[in-house]
């Protein structure tokens, strides 16, 4: 049996989440489980998105506070493959000028949130992947870890509820329909007649 020590991050997270199924875990609790990887919430993404852990977050749960993360089954749901070829990443990399399409900082520059690292460039999609997203360059732009990771993007302003409501009016009935259904589920409303 593999000790923690041969075991990546990834692992070790997974590990976690399923020793404490049922149980809301901290974003920190997550990283020192992981043995302190950096990149440990990407590795979550990986675990939901790539591998189907159903990991909810507070985009998911409304009583799930930013930070916090939830397995509550082991079932897992259908997952997407990774599908970035070498070629495309050093094409899209090329294409945006080494530099964070996000915040505009450039591969190998010093992290602008402090210590030794310096910036490290990845791919970012556009329109996410589990949101019908491919891998086309079109559907790609460099970004650097920190705003992959959404450390850098956490004070974007919000949309205010008159530009919401403006966009949900303009969308179409199917995709209002979506969007009321994820509403319902978000909030465990019951929308059934009462006697």
């Amino acid at each position: 049996m593999p000790t923690n020590k041969t075991l990546g991050s990834k692992e070790l997270i997974l590990n976690y989440f399923l020793t404490n199924i049922g149980k809301v875990l901290e974003s920190k609790e997550i990283q020192t489980a992981s043995g302190g990887a950096v990149e440990w919430a990407r590795r979550v993404r990986e675990l939901r998105n790539e591998e189907g852990y159903q990991i909810l977050s507070n985009k998911d749960r409304a009583n799930l506070k930013p930070g916090q993360y939830l397995l509550e089954t082991t079932v897992r749901v259908p997952a997407f493959k990774r599908g970035i070829s070498k070629e495309t990443r050093a094409w899209v990399l090329e294409r945006n000028g080494y530099t964070c399409q996000m915040c505009g900082v450039a591969a190998g520059d010093p992290d602008p949130l402090g210590g030794s690292r310096s910036v490290r460039l990845t791919m970012g999609h556009i329109k996410d992947k589990s949101k019908g997203g491919d891998d086309t360059p079109q559907n790609l732009r460099a970004i650097c870890t920190n705003c992959n990771e959404g450390l850098q993007n956490t004070s974007v302003p919000k949309p205010d509820q008159i530009y919401l409501l403006s966009q949900a009016r303009r969308a179409t009935i199917d995709d209002q329909r979506v969007l009321l259904e994820w509403l319902l589920q978000k909030f465990k409303l019951d929308t059934s007649p009462k006697p």
